[in-house]
């Protein structure tokens, strides 16, 4: 059994293409939401297309395919088509998870966007509001300092 020599390192984690390709950037709700209609819109024609060729008794030809893709991924499931080989509910499996998925993050980008924008309207408002409160008792300071330097130029005390 032998060890490691000294001083050496272990490689860098593999990271896959897509991952740095989603991360080279800071993530924002905005490409959050790109990536996920983009995987969402790939996985909707692929899975159309795919769903033809593993069930084509159901499905005879891409057309159908894709209209159940897009019933599927959007929730709506008319039943007007439905898999019915084990290799098509497999299929039908993945797209109404990822459907679901979709739906629940765009449904989160649009509520974090809403969120952000009343936050920086608040945040905007309170700062203006301070600032004017900074500048008055700023203001009364100066009035109080130009008070007590002139009462100490004129040499005269406060009356009792």
């Amino acid at each position: 059994m032998t060890t490691p020599a000294s001083g050496a390192t272990a490689p860098p984690p593999a990271s896959p293409r897509g991952l740095h390709f989603l991360f080279r950037k800071p993530l924002t709700a905005r490409r959050a939401a790109r990536t996920i209609a983009l995987v969402t819109m790939s996985l909707t024609v692929i899975s159309g297309v795919l769903i033809h060729f593993t069930d084509e008794k159901t499905f005879p030809n891409v057309g159908d395919g894709l209209w159940w893709a897009i019933q599927t991924v959007t929730t709506v499931g008319y039943g007007d088509l439905v898999p019915g080989s084990t290799t098509g509910r497999l299929v039908a499996t993945l797209v109404m998870v990822v459907g679901i998925g979709f739906l629940t993050v765009i449904t989160a980008t649009i509520t974090s966007a809403f969120i952000e924008s009343a936050r920086r309207r608040l945040e905007g408002t309170e700062t203006e509001t301070l600032a004017a409160q900074l500048d008055h008792i700023s203001k009364r300071l100066d009035a109080i300092e130009a008070g007590l330097k002139s009462i100490a130029a004129h040499g005269s005390s406060p009356q009792r």
